[in-house]
């Protein structure tokens, strides 16, 4: 199953793809923007309970069905601590300690997650570049995840020298922007595999908005418990970010982004995810001056290089495939243009009569 041929035969259909990728990518950097004047709990709640409020909207208006079923609203419940609070709370926590172009790419490296949780939950082939994919994706995520000092001291054979011992080991790494936005990623990518199976309980846009609803509720508990002064310090311009993060960032794009993975491949829907970190590198540069190491560029080429491959996998396998047969044509032909040889047993007579005649 193709994800184009279940898509409206829209004029704006490849626009509306690539849509929610854009919307991620920007909202990334407007929300790492207002970061510095609120928390990350209250800023989470913020994307998720009103852009929700706005989806329920949208679906009672278009007539979507509301959940009529304990198992429409269980896979409902269970959405939303997946892709709601975790992915969210993740995300908001990480954002606050590294770049909103570093943090994207870091999440948006679930497609590789999401193709093997699709193929073993759902047989979706992955292939000889799909696995290649995979394989270049975990290094560049290394390369982005891990410190620039631990990188360079790999490649000179003292890693142990420059490694914390024990618990610091695991202190440092999960206080770490980069590894806090791979779990989003992987709440993500268990979220994505989700919507197949909550599609067949409840309307997937109307399981979006209260997905959203549910998610957010505990981030604004953790919020009213944990931090202080979450609005106080916001300015009008944090207000129109946090606007358009809520409500392009959130309400539209996973509308879309939702309602296009109930409709088709799921592993080719994500991996179109690598739009996102380029967008919010772009504008992450532009208005943040974020800026990278050279390490980390690295891990940025390596990181889109292998969603691309997985995207395009069956593409290239296809590629592969006819040029093997051409070439199998191709030698063939060449076999059959040859000369044959004639049988040494069929001229000794005409060399025999040759010789008698003379």
């Amino acid at each position: 199953m193709t994800l184009r041929s279940n898509l409206p035969t829209l004029p704006f259909a490849p626009l509306l793809l690539i849509a929610p990728f854009f919307l991620w990518g920007t909202a990334m950097v407007a929300m790492k923007g207002v970061m510095l004047h609120t928390t990350p709990w209250f800023l989470a709640g913020v994307r998720l309970v009103p852009a929700g409020l706005l989806v329920l909207l949208a679906a009672k208006w278009m007539g979507r069905s509301q959940p009529s079923s304990w198992r429409a609203w269980a896979w409902i419940g269970a959405f939303a601590v997946v892709d709601g609070t975790l992915f969210q709370g993740f995300l908001a926590q990480g954002l606050a300690r590294t770049g909103a172009g570093l943090g994207s790419v870091m999440i948006d490296s679930q497609p590789l997650a999401v193709a093997l949780l699709a193929l073993v939950l759902f047989g979706e082939r992955i292939g000889l570049w799909g696995w290649l994919g995979l394989a270049l994706g975990v290094a560049g995520i290394s390369l982005l995840g891990l410190p620039d000092p631990w990188i360079v001291a790999l490649f000179h054979g003292k890693l142990a020298g420059v490694l914390p011992a024990g618990e610091n080991l695991v202190q440092q790494l999960f206080e770490s922007g980069e590894w806090l936005m791979l779990l989003a990623a992987l709440s993500m990518a268990a979220g994505t595999v989700m919507i197949p199976m909550v599609s067949r309980h409840v309307d997937p846009v109307v399981a979006t908005g209260w997905h959203m609803v549910i998610g957010g509720l505990p981030l604004f508990g953790l919020s009213a418990i944990a931090e202080e002064q979450q609005w106080q310090a916001l300015t009008g311009f944090d207000w129109l970010a946090l606007t358009y993060a809520t409500v392009f960032g959130s309400a539209i794009a996973y509308g879309l982004f939702f309602y296009f993975a109930s409709q088709g491949n799921l592993t080719s829907l994500s991996a179109l995810t690598f739009l996102t970190p380029v967008f919010a590198l772009l504008f992450g540069n532009l208005f943040l001056a974020e800026v990278l190491s050279p390490i980390q560029w690295g891990g940025v080429g390596l990181t889109l290089v292998s969603i691309y491959l997985i995207n395009q996998r069956d593409v290239l396998e296809g590629m592969l495939r006819r040029s093997q047969a051409k070439s199998a044509v191709s030698f063939l032909e060449e076999s059959a243009a040859q000369p044959v040889p004639v049988a040494m047993a069929e001229t000794e007579p005409e060399i025999a009569s040759s010789e008698i005649a003379s």
